[in-house]
Order: C-alpha cells, then structure tokens, then sequence
C-alpha cells in the first residue's frame, strides 16, 4: 500500500504512527479533515492481519467520521485510531496510559472515543496521560456508551427506508436480518423486537447468539448464510467492507442498513445495490447516534453541566429526516444513495471552509 498515495487521494491532513516498546503497543491515528471542528473518532483494537490491513482501515473509517459529522451536524472533524493486536491479551492500565501519551502528542488535533474492543475503563486509563478523550467522568459507565444512540438512530434510519421502499410506517411483520449481535446489533434488536419485527441473527459467537435468540424470539441463522436470507432487511452491525462483488448477489433484502461502518467495500458497490433494486442506507448517516451523543457528553463536560440525553436523542431521531432527504434526491436525480449522502457532506464542509475563509479575509 502506497501510505502518501492513498492520503492524497482521499485529502487526508496527516496520518500518526507509535510505537510502546515496554508495552507492545503499536497504533496509527488518522486524522482526515477539520474544517468543523477538532477530529473525533473512536479507537479501535483489532488483530490484524497485517499493517497495511490496519492502515486501510483507519484511513477509510477516519474519512468516513468526517462525512457523518457534516451530515450529523456536529462540529467535530473526522479522525480515527486504532491499535493492533490481540486485546484478550495486550490490555493493562499502562497500554492505555501509552495510548494516551500517543493522542496527547497531537495536541487536541484528535480526540478519542470507544470503538470495537475498546471501553469506557480503558478510556478512563487514556485519560490519565492525556484531556483528549470524550466524556468519561466518575463511574457513570452506562452514560459513557454510545452505543444505544448508536442503534436508536439505526432504528430511525430504517424506519425511513421502510415507507420509501415499502410504504409501511411499522416493522410489525417485517424480517430483518441482523449481523452482528454486540453492543449495538443487540440494542438494535430490542428495538426492532418491541416493534413487532421478525428477526433473524447471526454472530461469530454461538453462545451469546443463542442467547439473544432465546430472549427476542429470533432465528439463529450461520454467519455465511446470514445475507442470503429472504427478508426484508438486512442490517450489518459487524465489521466492514461486507458490500462486495461476491455478497451483492446473494441479496434477497430490499434494504439495507445497519451500524457496520464502511459497508460497502468500494464505492461502485453502492451503484451495484441500486442497480438491483436494493436501497442503501450509507452507513455513515444512519449510525451517526453515537457520534451525536458524544457531541452532547462533550458540551455538557465543558459547560460543567449534566448530560442532557433527551437532546441528544431529539437530535438522533433527525437521522430519519436526514435519509428522508437523501432518498428524496436519489429518486429526483436518479442517482444512489451514497452519492447524494457524499454530495451532502462535500457541501456542507464547503459550506464551512466559505465561513472560516470569509472570517479569515475580515
């Protein structure tokens, strides 16, 4: 992989790399753009299978930040990090007291959150080296957790697809295929169960995946098998990249839509789905609840004021609007889904460049 080829490409500002001798500790920062504000993104801790791998990734989920907090309107950057390796193994308080020496380094250019395999405990031990993590006061773990805004606001993003596509207002009836049942997937999945949904789920853990099944009166379906199911939508809540040449084809859902960021591989696969009739809800719209929910933890630490979860929520149920705007444009355009979403962020941040440009020449 060609590291400055891949950053001008897609106008990355910079991208971090570190290295913990004592620790193992081995991390890349990248942080995109910060026309709106500082870059905010979560930290990742994955083993994988090689260092291009792991800078691919964080290149395209650091891009990705920067298009949901323009469409989400908050004003924060897009950045991202993640660390390689084996988290069973790796995690102490002084991996993550590196971690923060790491983002302290920057000087408030990157602000950390949680991201898969990392929690609120190992951003309480981040914060001891560094300011430059989101809100995690006390021992209020449960308010730190973005990920039931994450999936409340999957949930509104799906019910805006359910009228364009179906012309329904309830998922009273409707299958849904859910990949992935951690955090979000499972919060998620009570809400699509309370609406009256029929679920099926698949995830790399068996035993945890019987159990939701149990609980949510769900079908337990193999985790290849997962997007070939005939339903009506199918929400992926894993990892990326699952939009491909080889699953697009297997798709009998109509929709999709989930938490998973950077589902579609490459961009062509997004013309792919609306070529077959499938509507796509880009990823970085729909799972923008905990990107607004950190934005309202934030303001609240610096007012010195309590969380206020009901604004954050209002704020989150726009996502439904927000897709209501871009399926509108898709159909007056004729074009799909990730195009209009990506022609919505581009302008907003043009928006923002014209004002602090403007500002700048006064």
């Amino acid at each position: 992989m060609k590291v400055f080829q891949e950053m001008m490409e897609h106008a990355h500002q910079s991208t971090h790399f570190f290295y913990h001798k004592s620790t193992g500790l081995k991390s890349i920062i990248s942080i995109h753009d910060t026309t709106l504000g500082p870059a905010l993104g979560g930290c990742r801790f994955v083993n994988y299978a090689s260092e291009e791998q792991a800078l691919m990734d964080v290149a395209r989920l650091s891009r990705g930040m920067t298009y949901k907090s323009a469409v989400a309107g908050v004003p924060f950057g897009g950045g991202k990090s993640v660390i390689m390796g084996d988290h069973t193994h790796l995690r102490s308080r002084e991996f993550f007291r590196a971690f923060g020496t790491f983002v302290h380094s920057l000087g408030g250019q990157y602000i950390t959150s949680v991201d898969m395999n990392t929690t609120v405990q190992d951003l309480k031990w981040v914060k001891e080296t560094t300011p430059y993590v989101t809100w995690v006061e006390g021992d209020q773990v449960e308010i730190g957790n973005p990920s039931p805004m994450t999936a409340y606001g999957v949930y509104c993003g799906l019910k805006s697809a359910l009228k364009h596509k179906f012309g329904k207002e309830s998922f009273s009836g409707v299958r849904i295929a859910v990949q992935g049942v951690g955090a979000v997937g499972l919060a998620l999945c009570e809400l699509l169960h309370r609406d009256g949904a029929e679920l099926m789920i698949a995830d790399t853990h068996a035993d945890k995946v019987q159990q939701v099944a149990a609980r949510l009166a769900a079908k337990v379906v193999d985790t290849d098998a997962v997007m070939s199911q005939d339903v009506d939508i199918f929400a992926p809540c894993a990892l990326g990249g699952v939009l491909n040449d080889h699953t697009i084809s297997q798709l009998k859902a109509k929709v999709v839509g989930g938490a998973a960021n950077n589902q579609l591989l490459e961009d062509r696969h997004g013309s792919m789905l609306k070529d077959r009739g499938i509507l796509y809800c880009p990823d970085y719209v729909i799972n923008a609840g905990g990107l607004i929910k950190v934005y309202y933890m934030v303001a609240a630490s610096q007012a010195g004021t309590p969380f206020d979860k009901g604004k954050a929520m209002m704020h989150t149920t726009q996502i439904e609007q927000t897709l209501d705007t871009i399926f509108e444009v898709c159909a007056r355009d004729k074009i799909a889904p990730h195009e209009a979403a990506s022609m919505m962020a581009r302008q907003k941040l043009a928006e923002a460049k014209n004002i602090k440009h403007s500002k700048h020449k006064q």
